[in-house]
This record gives structure tokens, C-alpha cells and sequence, in this order.
């Protein structure tokens, strides 16, 4: 599992001249003499399209004077099938055994902007595996915990410094959010039968959206039995009640839901389902998502390529309507240290579907990580206990637009349990220990819930606006910790603009959202 916040999840800036549509009259225009949407040539030879190669999904993004009908027809001359469609954002998702399905599909500029293959490995059912990378809190040490709480605190909470370092605590003394805010946990999946979790879980705005269609039978929503415990861990961060059980979520207050997105087995994240995710959210009134991934099977997506651009295209169209529909998408950073204002990048992990990923150095001003990336999405770095940048968090000035507590295990808290990472619910009714940008993220999710239940009326752009103004001004600190656990200086971290590379606003701030 790559590609996930609490692993090795990363991000990077939103590059300028970037201009995702916000509509579909808004897209590329296409001159009056284009080619006419119905490609002779391809009627013709429909009976002959090639079906000798691996089965593989793809994205097709329309013209404005391309519609959806006509989109079908051209898929299954090409040789490919239908899987869903998104009128209200002109894509489709298909899969096709035709190794030249893009190609052909591409010459009808009148009826496409861009199709491309959402992976590079043909699909296949998958085996599940174990996550293994959280630290389970023992009982022992949650005894430890709960003899030390204090009035007014869950038994776990002494062990929370997240909570403190953005007075989340103290917040909740005034608000501690609103039942008709619901925050969508675009990730793994959730275990709402959790006891710190079932009393905020909204099955209703639920689903499972692996494979690009909405599945929102029961449980579906659920992480696979040897699956991901990282949505379920997400999750609590955002919104585990104050009950007198386990943990407190950020917004205590608020609901949440689970829009499971990731591959059995391999927990990977493809874009028909992120796509799904998004206007899933968009449909079913959610006000906040949370995005602690990476979309597969590139860590970047350079628009220069022909399949890695219908990525950024789709998510792009798909990300910005759920915007104009009224939901913040929130995304974390990456975990990779790079500098995403910098010139290049070495990406030594793309593809993360194959077994041979192939080095590459790219332009971050052209290649870019989704959702993160994308305009309107509130991009996150982590910090730890003492506040200095987390080793593995990526940075970049004009990037990372604010901060909040991912984790960091050189960063030893003054609490019973002396654990610099994040403690939150895990699948079984349990709790566990992550550290990672995927961390720091629900932190800032959790706070926009705060704002939107304070302010009902407004607007993502406004939300995301009020979570940087009312962020703590952080200052370029003189050194940070390393993956080894030595202090280096701090000479990577630049500011401008009222701004760091490091922490971007500032550290985020519950107490003055609820105020």
C-alpha cells in the first residue's frame, strides 16, 4: 500500500496556468470543421477491433459538443465496454482488450479531449493482505491512559497531544460541530460497527465505489476483512463522539461516512473509483471530503503523456463539480520529503502496479499528484509534537497551504504513553498508533466540519479562506528532525507571501473556527 498518507503518501503544488473546467462549457473548444463525433473508418472495421491485449480500465473525457451517447458508440466500435458515465461532467469509464482503444478513440477530436488507461496492469481479482503498519495500543498502556484523564476527557485522550496542539479541546467546550455536517472519508473503508465510531457514521451517504459504479448495499462501505485499517483510523481523527469511549474525534459533533475506493488486496487507488468518490460526495449532499492518497498508478501525472493528462482531466472535472456542489476537499501532502516548488523531482515509484516501476525525473510544474494538486483542494503538510515539519512530510512554498499534527516518532510527547504518533480507532473496536500526512489531513477536515457548522452558509472557498486566515503564523524553524532521528538544519524551508514552504498559513486552529 504505496500510495496512502500513513505510508508513503505525497502531493505536490498546483502549477501555474493549471485550469481545470468548471463545466463542461468551459472546455477546450473545438472548431466547426472538426471531424464529425461518429469516425467512419471505425464503423467500418467495428466487427475487427482488436481484443488480443490485457484488459485494462480507461477514462474518456468529452468535448462540450461531444455527448455521452455518442461516447458509447464510439467505445464499442473501438472494442470497448461501457462501465459508467458522468453526463454532468462529460466522462466515461470503459475497459477494453484493444491495445489500440485510446489511439483510436483519440482521433475523434470532435467528440474527445483526452482517454487514457487508468493503469498499466491488466484487470484482475486480487488476494487481500495485511495492512501491518499500525502500532495497536495495547491494554496496558490504555489502562495507563484512562487512570491519568481528567474530568471532561475520553479514557484515551490523555494520549492525544494531536488534539491539544490545535485546541481541539478546548473547542469543544463551545461547539463541537453539527449533526447536519457530514464529513466523506474517501479511503479504504470504515468499520461503523466500531463503538467510538457507530454513533456518527451516516450509512446513508456511504458507499463502496471500487470499479468506478456506487455500491451502497449494506457494509459495503466496510474495509476488506484482511484489508486497510487506514480509513477506519482517518475516520476517528475527524469525528469519534465524545462518549466516554476510547478517543475524540476532531469534530466531535459531526457525522461521517466512508466512500470505500481502494483495490482489494492491494489497496491501490484507480481513477474510475476516485472519480465515483467525488461525485458521490457531490450528489449525496456531503459538505467536507478527506483525500489521504495518492491516485494510481503514477505518484505524478504528467500532462505531456496521453494517459497520465485523461487522469488529471477526469479527477480534475470530477473534484471541481463536487467544489460547485458545495463540498472542501481536503487532501494530505505526501510522504516522500520532496520539495514540490522545486525544479524537478526524481519519481523512482511509478508505476506502483507493476513490479518494474520505471525512474523517472519530472517537472512539477507539469506533472501532477492527484487530488491533492488540484485547484480548490486544501493541501496538507504534518508536524509533530513539537511543532517542526515532520521528516517525511513533503513541502513547498505556494504549495502546501496548511499544517496540522501527522505525527512524528523523533517527536516524543510529554503523555503516558510517550508516542509521537497519532493515536486513533482501528477496525475490531480497537485503537492504534499512524504517523503520516494521511494523518494531518483529517486534522484539517475535521476543523473545516467546525467552521461549516458554524457558518452554515458558506461557501468551500470561503471555508478554505477561514482555515488559513485563522491559522497559527508558523515561522521557519532553525532545525528539523531526520528519518534517522538527528537534527539537521532546517535550510530546505523557504517564505514568502505571509506564507512557509513548511507549514503554508500556519498550523490550523479549532477554538477560533468555533468562535
Amino acid at each position: 500500500m504505496a500510495h496512502l498518507g500513513s505510508g508513503r503518501r505525497r502531493a505536490l503544488a498546483v502549477p501555474v496556468g493549471l485550469v481545470l473546467t468548471a463545466s463542461l462549457a468551459f472546455l477546450p473548444s473545438v472548431a466547426a470543421s472538426a471531424a464529425p463525433l461518429g469516425n467512419t473508418a471505425d464503423s467500418a472495421t467495428a466487427s475487427k477491433a482488436d481484443t488480443t491485449g490485457p484488459k485494462l480500465s480507461y477514462v474518456a473525457n468529452l468535448t462540450a459538443y461531444g455527448t455521452v451517447k455518442q461516447a458509447k458508440k464510439a467505445i464499442e466500435r473501438a472494442g470497448g465496454t461501457v462501465v459508467t458515465s458522468y453526463e454532468q461532467i462529460g466522462v466515461v469509464v470503459a475497459h477494453s482488450q484493444n491495445p489500440d482503444f485510446a489511439k483510436q478513440l483519440r482521433t475523434q477530436r470532435g467528440l474527445f479531449v483526452s482517454v487514457g488507461a487508468t493503469r498499466t496492469a491488466p484487470l484482475q481479482t486480487v488476494q487481500t493482505t495485511e495492512e501491518g503498519s499500525t502500532q495497536q495500543l495495547s491494554a496496558a498502556d490504555a489502562a495507563k491512559a484512562a487512570a491519568v484523564a481528567q474530568e471532561g476527557q475520553e479514557p484515551l485522550e490523555p494520549n492525544q497531544w494531536d488534539l491539544r496542539t490545535i485546541k481541539a479541546d478546548q473547542a469543544h467546550k463551545i461547539n463541537d460541530g453539527s449533526r447536519n455536517v457530514t464529513v466523506g472519508v474517501i479511503d479504504t473503508g470504515i468499520d461503523d460497527t466500531h463503538p467510538d465510531l457507530a454513533a456518527n457514521f451516516s450509512k446513508e451517504q456511504s458507499a463502496n465505489c471500487v470499479g468506478g459504479v456506487a455500491d451502497t448495499s449494506e457494509g459495503a462501505w466496510r474495509p476488506y476483512a484482511d484489508g486497510s485499517d487506514h480509513g477506519t483510523h482517518v475516520a476517528g481523527t475527524i469525528a469519534a463522539p465524545r462518549n466516554g469511549v476510547g478517543v475524540s474525534g476532531v469534530a466531535p459533533g459531526v457525522k461521517v461516512a466512508a466512500i470505500k475506493v481502494s483495490e482489494p488486496g492491494t489497496s491501490l487507488f484507480f481513477t474510475e473509483a476516485v472519480v465515483c468518490g467525488f461525485m458521490f460526495a457531490a450528489e449525496k449532499g456531503i459538505e467536507v471530503t478527506n483525500n489521504s492518497y495518492y491516485v494510481d498508478p503514477w505518484l505524478y501525472n504528467c500532462k505531456t503523456d496521453d494517459d497520465q493528462k485523461a487522469l488529471v482531466e477526469a479527477i480534475g472535472r470530477a473534484s471541481k463539480y463536487a467544489e460547485r456542489k458545495g463540498v472542501l476537499n481536503v487532501a494530505s501532502a505526501g510522504n516522500s520529503d520532496h520539495d514540490l516548488a522545486g525544479d524537478s523531482i526524481l519519481d523512482n515509484t511509478s508505476p506502483d502496479d507493476t513490479t518494474t516501476p520505471v525512474p523517472r525525473t519530472i517537472d512539477p510544474k507539469v506533472c501532477l499528484d492527484l487530488p491533492t494538486q488540484l485547484p480548490g483542494v486544501v493541501t496538507v503538510s504534518a508536524t509533530g509534537d513539537k511543532g517542526l515539519r515532520s521528516y517525511y512530510s513533503s513541502y513547498g512554498l505556494g504549495v502546501v497551504d496548511v499544517a496540522a499534527p501527522g505525527g512524528d516518532k523523533w517527536q516524543i510527547p510529554a503523555t503516558p504513553d510517550a508516542n509521537g504518533r497519532v493515536l486513533s480507532t482501528v477496525p475490531g473496536g480497537l485503537y492504534g498508533y499512524k504517523q503520516g500526512t494521511s494523518m494531518a489531513a483529517p486534522h484539517v477536515a475535521g476543523v473545516a466540519a467546525l467552521i461549516k457548522s458554524a457558518h452554515p452558509g458558506a461557501t468551500p472557498s470561503q471555508i478554505q479562506a477561514m482555515l488559513k486566515g485563522q491559522a497559527t503564523k508558523t515561522a521557519c524553524p532553525a532545525q528539523i528532525y531526520d528519518s534517522t532521528g538527528t537534527l539537521i538544519n532546517a535550510t530546505t524551508c523557504a517564505a514568502k507571501w505571509g506564507q512557509t514552504g513548511y507549514y503554508g498559513y500556519g498550523v490550523i486552529d479549532a477554538l477560533k473556527a468555533v468562535r
